[in-house]
């Protein structure tokens, strides 16, 4: 039996009545949410892939000598040159134009340093909490999963062919956008959130020798894509349907980049 308000009531009596009760929502779809367990594993995630890569090689501060499983799961466009002229053989000369298209995934999850992952977890820890609670765990870990993969897209689309791209910060560049447009939407101050996003950018492009502005860019835009379509879609038992058809539409361009530089690649 348990306790109520008045007497007692059986177990299946509770279940029912508890069935009854509608679940609160998120502002924009998707329950509400109050521990927010996506931001904690999202940071759980990225730190124990930072852990088990410097365990087996990755420099703590800025690099060092390189970890075999970073090696395989950083976002490589295409073969190492030496590895194309037979000069070195080994389970990690493909990139992603070979057909390695987890890579565009699991860089997301990789960082360079202490410095790098702290910096990007920072920045979770910050906004992840107020957009999960504003649009639910399921929609906040497509914002995150869609940001990072727009990132990585522009990253392969534009950058060069045999340079090594990781880090969290085209997610992170999204959680950016989101919360932009989420201030918009409820009509609040802005200023705080674009001076941040401006200063970064402007840090992205100044020091371009050892940051890719093209994942940050198209963090960023991939972000704000996912967020307009979270946040402005007609209120109503179909608002869902207009989000799946938001991200839909940015998988299909995140898809179209990919597929027209390894075409690119594979054609040279």
């Amino acid at each position: 039996m348990r306790s109520a308000s008045v007497g007692f009531q059986c177990p299946s009596c509770v279940k029912e009545g508890s069935a009854t009760i509608r679940q609160p929502k998120a502002a924009f779809g998707g329950r509400a949410v109050g521990t927010p367990v996506v931001t904690f594993t999202l940071i759980g995630l990225n730190v124990l892939l930072f852990l088990v890569t410097t365990a087996t090689g990755t420099g703590l501060a800025f690099g060092g000598n390189p970890s075999p499983l970073f090696e395989k799961l950083a976002l490589a466009p295409t073969m190492h040159p030496l590895f194309a002229h037979g000069e070195f053989t080994g389970p990690f000369a493909d990139g992603v134009a070979q057909g390695e298209y987890w890579r565009l995934l699991t860089s997301t999850f990789l960082h360079f340093g202490v410095v790098h992952i702290a910096l990007n977890m920072f920045c979770l820890y910050l906004l992840g909490p107020t957009l999960e609670q504003s649009f639910g765990r399921l929609r906040f870990a497509a914002l995150y999963l869609l940001s990072g993969q727009s990132g990585a897209a522009l990253s392969y689309a534009l950058g060069p062919a045999n340079q090594q791209a990781a880090g969290a910060s085209g997610a992170v560049f999204g959680l950016f956008a989101a919360f932009y447009v989420l201030q918009r939407r409820r009509g609040g101050d802005v200023s705080q959130i674009a001076t941040t996003i401006g200063i970064n950018l402007a840090i992205s492009f100044v020091a371009s020798s050892y940051i890719d502005w093209r994942g940050h860019v198209g963090g960023l835009i991939g972000g704000a894509l996912f967020a307009v379509a979270l946040v402005y879609a007609p209120a109503g038992e179909r608002r869902w349907l207009y989000q799946v058809v938001g991200g839909l539409g940015l998988v299909l361009l995140v898809v179209g980049l990919v597929a027209a530089r390894t075409t690119q690649l594979t054609t040279a």
